[in-house]
């Protein structure tokens, strides 16, 4: 990992320069991803199976009720309960999240109402291929099943043929009758533009890799997505002397292990507690199974910072607004109130960030990345609906509003709209 004092003159370029180099990797996809998008567009099932069988050695686009029942039936009974448990207490916090309709009435008797409707299909996506994520099933699919929408397909590819149990049964609990066994840019496109075996849905949701985040990205416009980007995991941990190094070096390993392009951060004041988190990390790397693709995360995008001042490390928060925040600190609750882009923030040694990505606290871990915390929000129910105006005027309310209607119609040289309100008033 890449190691910077603040007390340096070229602190803050350093930094700078360090995040720009992950950025532009994560943009540097969207030439192929256009032309696979554009091929599935143009080719349909005949270019998604071309890529299914290059990506992932697959050959299933749809696989049966009977593929995906025996596919169950091996998962485990202790899996199985804890995605109930999970399920469980996501359900129940994101019923929280419900959308109340708004109903006003004037003087003049004008009535205006705003109304949620929930979306008629989204799809969500689902990582999968050597991985399987059945958590992140329950992420997307619960809130939109709270807001109400009937059509939810599930995209999630897999690995020569066979789709993960557990991601299965994570879809069965949650009532999912489309399953599709693809994956990356070209599942993407085909869930946008359908093809003979897939219909076309209205919004596309869920994390993914550096390809899905800029086919999301492509396809938007045509149809929605989320408002943030779910690309690569993201991790800022802020230590103190009183942080365990054991503990902070499980969880910068919990979020590399995820993806080669995946970014861990630690931020401390105590440069004992850096050398040590370091020499743990080395230490606990040797034992995991994706050794490889952590190992890459870290050398490639990690950072350890020595940074001995709460303002300058507030301000390195806000301007990096990471997916993931893990306030490690005893004084966490001082620093709160001035942090105002993260995707979640953990407070306090026990809140592990490793917890919400399970759903166990029953928050949502589909959440924004590469800087777009500085404007979005995690995934939640208000995702899956839309907003419409419903307006009913009055006789008297047109007439007592109107003329003002008129004058502004006027101003703006829009002869044919202040007619079509003058010819509604009454004539004296």
């Amino acid at each position: 990992m890449k190691s910077l004092n603040f007390k340096s003159k070229n602190f803050d370029k350093s930094l700078e320069s360090l995040l720009n180099q992950r950025r532009k990797k994560l943009q540097s996809s969207s030439v192929s991803v256009t032309n696979i998008i554009r091929d599935v567009k143009k080719n349909g099932d005949k270019a998604l199976l071309k890529y299914e069988k290059r990506f992932n050695k697959n050959n299933v686009i749809v696989p049966t009720s009977k593929q995906i029942s025996n596919s169950i039936k091996s998962l485990d009974k202790k899996v199985k309960q804890a995605i109930d448990a999970a399920y469980n207490r996501i359900y129940k916090f994101h019923s929280l999240q419900k959308l109340r309709n708004i109903s006003y009435t004037d003087k003049y008797k004008n009535k205006i109402d705003y109304k949620y409707v929930p979306l008629e299909s989204v799809a969500i996506y689902v990582p999968g291929s050597t991985a399987s994520y059945p958590s992140s099933v329950l992420m997307n699919a619960i809130p939109a099943i709270v807001a109400g929408v009937k059509r939810i397909v599930m995209i999630n590819p897999g690995y020569k043929g066979k789709q993960n149990p557990a991601v299965l049964y994570a879809a069965k609990k949650c009532k999912i009758k489309e399953i599709y066994s693809i994956g990356g840019p070209s599942a993407i496109a085909a869930a946008a533009y359908g093809t003979k075996k897939i219909k076309p849905v209205n919004k596309i949701v869920g994390p993914g890799n550096s390809y899905v985040a800029a086919a999301k990205k492509e396809v938007f416009g045509d149809i929605g997505i989320e408002a943030m980007t779910a690309g690569p995991s993201e991790i800022l941990i802020v230590a103190d002397k009183t942080s365990n190094p054991e503990w902070i070096a499980s969880d910068l390993l919990g979020q590399a292990e995820h993806d080669s392009l995946a970014q861990c951060i630690l931020i401390s004041k105590d440069q004992k507690i850096l050398e040590q988190t370091k020499n743990e990390i080395s230490k606990q790397l040797k034992e995991l199974p994706r050794l490889s693709i952590a190992s890459k995360s870290l050398t490639t995008n990690g950072i350890l910072m020595f940074v001995n001042s709460d303002t300058k490390i507030i301000e390195i928060i806000n301007k990096i607004g990471p997916e993931h925040l893990e306030l490690n600190t005893k004084n966490y609750k001082s620093l709160i109130p001035k942090i105002k882009n993260a995707g979640s923030i953990c407070l306090g040694k026990y809140a592990v960030m490793a917890m919400t990505d399970y759903g166990v606290p029953g928050t949502n871990h589909v959440l924004p990345t590469n800087k777009t915390s500085k404007y979005s929000s995690g995934l939640s129910v208000s995702e899956f609906v839309k907003k419409i105006s419903y307006i009913n005027l009055s006789k008297k309310g047109i007439e007592s509003l109107g003329p003002s209607a008129i004058t502004l119609a006027n101003y703006e040289r829009l002869e044919g709209h202040a007619q079509s309100i003058i010819k509604r008033i009454r004539r004296k």
